[in-house]
């Protein structure tokens, strides 16, 4: 039972962290809610490391998402007729009240709850593999701006979570 119960907070702590990053790197990019994209971002940054391991796996450079990133916001905007300003390194401030995600970004959450009913614990990898498998969006634009196929993506990230016991 004390398992469980400690299973049940380490995930807590998990999701907490994994929100609070993302939301840095979304009001790093001059968004207040964090989107699939950030929460990837943020899954890079948890310490358990899978996150990186499973872009490793697939052959992709995990410190190269960021940049990935940027260019599908660049890209888009050029798309419509504007130009990107120069990167602001000044992030903006969070929104006063509950935490609120983009719906990518919500998305992600609701896969994460859904997904997770066994004992296991939660793994940046875990977030990898919802991203990975997205249709559409920054997230998956950026991947393949990378050069990196989602479907190996997603079984790296699989194979890491099959393999993680508590």
């Amino acid at each position: 039972m004390f398992k469980r119960i400690r299973a049940k907070l380490d995930d807590m702590s998990t999701i907490k962290r994994l929100c609070e990053r993302a939301e840095a790197h979304a009001l790093h990019d001059q968004q207040r809610e964090p989107g699939a994209e950030h929460f990837l971002l943020a899954a890079l940054d948890l310490p358990d490391g899978t996150a990186r391991l499973a872009f490793e796996r697939a052959g992709a450079e995990p410190d190269a998402l960021k940049g990935a990133i940027e260019r599908q916001y660049g890209d888009a905007l050029q798309s419509i007729g504007l130009m990107a300003n120069a990167p602001d390194d000044t992030p903006l401030s969070a929104n006063p009240g509950a935490y609120q995600a983009a719906p990518s970004g919500q998305a992600i959450m609701q896969e994460l709850a859904q997904t997770r009913r066994d004992h296991a614990p939660l793994l940046g990898a875990h977030v990898v593999s919802i991203v990975a498998g997205l249709p559409q969006g920054v997230a998956p634009r950026a991947l393949r701006a990378l050069g990196v196929d989602p479907a190996i993506l997603k079984s790296s990230a699989d194979a890491i979570v099959g393999t993680s016991v508590r």
